[in-house]
């Protein structure tokens, strides 16, 4: 809201507080007289404003079931949160006053809250459907027909556990913003959104209101953090859009912060039932996981592809034959819907895998780190083909693992257990581990044909060297917090050799950078950062040309170093970029048939995933008498291949491991039977402070990725991915002798007090 625009209207949306009704009657009369209120919408209001319902763009299979949803609930609301009424005032005070004045009659409905509950169909939300089941996604991979269910029968252990994935609320610093303003004439709409994915935006919003998308133009502002939580299609963006060009004036939405934990969407939502198998040596055989996922009450942008995105995960780093058995069931609740959120996908597989292999240590009486060892896929076995078919490009876990291991001290924390946990105790001490792979840089386009997934995962980039050797870099990511513009001039700077601070990074503006495919699943550099390196590779070979004519000699027989065309063995004969980019401009003396100005535009499709991996190790201590976790040391082992700016990696990691420790303790969306969210306010939603955050110690190995010219991998999710199943493990591992084998997230004091006593009886 700190966008200056004259003539404004204010947006509020009258909100459902039933999770599961029908709506019989709405009165706005008395809203509608308050002075300052311009105009008042019901859903059957505005239903001709729409060309088409709301967007889910990942379908992730034929017969999936997708509930019509649209900006404002017509006669249905489906959970507390659900948008009923539109209030257009001068002041946003005014709109939200007006709010209080909407009568809104409802027949209440039952509401259906619990995973296992929704499935049974006997409450049914959305009666079109005639289920609560919006789809099944197998993945059975065998060697041979009835594999796994003979390696289950012959393994000498198994295990069977069942984990949940507690839903979490993104809660971004900035809650969303949104301004649509019309331009005076030609039907033209600019929209200021605080969104991850302008250009993305921009195609979702022309499809559902109809509008040409050459009339849209979608800026994201500085933004003040999204986690995933701003990669969708909102109802509050297309109710602006759509308002704004029946009106002819601007209109502006903010959200307050109760409100965006019901109107942004939720993450993760769970419950995985985990079946392992091994020989007697610890080698796992076959696995088998049963996911069923929340979807909430609707689908958003890309909802039912999230769990799915760690699918081919659930072996994580482990050398598994062809025994892999999954399947996820996602199921509509009364809730607000879910979607991505950091890791999306990614760290439920991990936390599944990583807490099933220390219940597989368990049920064999070994240590967890000794079973890892003997089931890692070997530095010598990469470029690694999976199970799945997928090829991991590089890696050395084993190498992670040790190193952390060392810095974490792990043999003497084993032998300081011996002495403190013994009975009587008042202080625990646990150590953790997970080790975790990701697949990242969603592509090619091609895999995510195959997979449904409604785009591309190619990106975009334009180097412009300028007459006066400055040079501008559009890309089509869009950074909110991760440092794009610092990284992408290094990468410009390394490669032209021009000085970073003569290069400008222009992003986030359809109108500036119109391609692009935006920034989520820790794409940024192994898809964004090597189209740009593509571009300034064209500029190149390009000013390599012009240098060649104007020196009178070969192409190929140009060195280009530091920004400097020199002859090779003739290093008196060369020629800056300065000047050839001057040259470029005035075009006097150019090859014959070469265009003026150096400039490149570049698009990137990758070959393949980018697969970061590492290891994250958890020491903590806890108090048995009142269930309190103290994390005494964290040590996070990442390898993201070559890294552009080693300080963004590391705070990269730091706020991704502070988001998983805060799953692991803290975080939890709480809803009461009726569906009423409980946890609206940062009173009860639990996000750490500074001072519950731990000392983390960092570090990192280098295994460059084979299949982009840059070596690099992604690393903006790595945090969050391994740290929940290794502050999990270390937990139990320190109650483990009094008995406790599973713990639920979060593992607030309540909890675990209560975990013990039960352990007890």
């Amino acid at each position: 809201n700190d966008l200056s625009i004259p003539g404004a209207l204010h947006l509020a949306v009258k909100r459902s507080e039933h999770a599961h009704a029908r709506i019989v009657n709405i009165d706005t009369t008395l809203a509608a007289a308050l002075p300052g209120v311009v105009a008042v919408y019901t859903g059957a209001d505005l239903e001709s404003l729409w060309a088409a319902p709301m967007p889910c763009a990942w379908p992730v299979t034929p017969d999936m079931k997708n509930p019509v949803h649209y900006p404002l609930a017509v006669s249905k609301v489906h959970y507390v949160g659900d948008g009923v009424v539109a209030v257009l005032a001068t002041s946003e005070t005014i709109s939200r006053d007006a709010l209080d004045l909407i009568d809104v009659t409802y027949e209440v409905l039952p509401a259906v809250v619990d995973l296992d509950e929704a499935l049974s169909d006997k409450v049914i939300l959305h009666e079109e459907l005639g289920t609560n089941s919006s789809y099944t996604w197998p993945l059975l991979i065998e060697s041979t027909p009835g594999c796994v269910e003979e390696a289950f029968k012959n393994a000498a252990f198994t295990v069977k556990e069942r984990y949940v994935q507690q839903r979490l609320i993104p809660m971004a610093m900035e809650p969303r913003a949104i301004a649509a303003v019309p331009q005076p004439f030609g039907g033209d709409v600019t929209m200021y959104s605080a969104t991850q994915v302008p250009h993305i935006l921009k195609v979702m919003a022309a499809l559902t209101l109809g509008i040409p998308e050459h009339q849209l133009r979608i800026v994201a502002p500085s933004v003040g953090g999204g986690f995933g939580s701003k990669l969708d299609v909102y109802a509050e963006e297309l109710l602006c859009l759509a308002l704004s060009r029946k009106h002819n004036v601007p209109v502006r939405w903010v959200e307050e912060r109760s409100e965006n934990a019901h109107a942004t969407i939720h993450g993760r939502g769970q419950i995985q039932h985990v079946e392992l198998a091994a020989d007697s040596d610890g080698k796992l055989t076959a696995v088998r996981f049963r996911i069923i996922a929340d979807m909430g009450a609707y689908l958003q942008l890309i909802t039912p592809g999230v769990p799915l995105l760690g699918a081919f995960l659930y072996a994580g780093v482990y050398n598994l034959p062809q025994a892999y058995d999954f399947s996820c069931t996602g199921v509509f609740t009364s809730l607000t819907p879910t979607d991505a959120y950091r890791g999306a996908g990614r760290p439920e597989a991990t936390y599944a895998i990583e807490c099933g292999m220390d219940a597989l240590a368990r049920k064999m009486n070994i240590d967890p780190y000794e079973l890892r060892k003997r089931n890692f896929i070997q530095k010598e076995q990469f470029p690694y083909t999976a199970f799945s078919g997928l090829t991991y490009d590089s890696g050395d876990h084993a190498l992670a693992a040790e190193k952390a291991t060392q810095m974490a001290d792990y043999a003497g924390i084993r032998e300081q257990q011996k002495t403190q946990n013994v009975p009587g105790a008042a202080k625990r001490i646990g150590i953790g581990m997970a080790s975790y792979f990701e697949m990242c840089g969603l592509a090619p386009s091609r895999v995510l044909a195959s997979l449904n997934y409604g785009a591309g995962g190619w990106e975009a980039a334009t180097v412009r060297v300028l007459p006066t050797a400055k040079v501008q870099v559009v890309t089509g990511t869009s950074p909110h917090g991760q440092g794009h513009e610092t990284s992408w001039a290094m990468i410009a700077s390394e490669k032209l050799g021009i000085p970073v601070e003569d290069i400008d990074v222009l992003h986030s503006d359809t109108a500036i950078a119109p391609l692009g495919m935006d920034t989520y699943g820790s794409r940024s550099l192994p898809v964004g950062g090597v189209a740009i390196a593509g571009a300034c590779d064209k500029v190149i070979e390009k000013a390599r040309l012009i240098a060649a004519h104007q020196l009178e000699c070969a192409a190929d027989d140009l060195e280009f170093a530091n920004g400097l065309f020199s002859v090779k063995g003739s290093p008196d004969r060369s020629l800056p970029m300065a000047a050839l980019a001057f040259a470029a401009f005035t075009a006097h003396n150019l090859p014959d048939g070469l265009e003026p100005n150096l400039e490149a535009q570049y698009t990137y499709d990758p070959p393949n995933f980018s697969w970061p991996f590492g290891t994250h190790i958890c020491i903590v201590e806890v108090d048995v008498e009142t269930g309190k976790v103290q994390v005494l040391k964290y040590v996070a082992i990442d390898d993201c291949g070559n890294q552009i700016n080693p300080l963004i990696v590391e705070g990269q990691v730091h706020g991704g491991v502070i988001q998983g420790l805060a799953q692991a303790l803290f975080e939890e969306a709480v809803y009461d039977s009726d569906g009423n969210l409980k946890t609206t306010t940062l009173a009860e939603y639990l996000v750490p402070a500074a001072s519950d955050v731990p000392s983390i110690t960092t570090g990192h190995t280098i295994t460059p990725s084979p299949t982009n010219q840059l070596g690099v991998k992604g690393v903006g999710e790595a945090g969050t991915i391994g740290a929940a199943p290794a502050v999990m493990n270390a937990v139990i591992d320190a109650l483990s002798g009094l008995g406790v084998t599973s713990m639920a997230m979060p593992a607030s004091p309540q909890t675990v007090w209560r975990t013990i006593q039960q352990a007890k009886k």
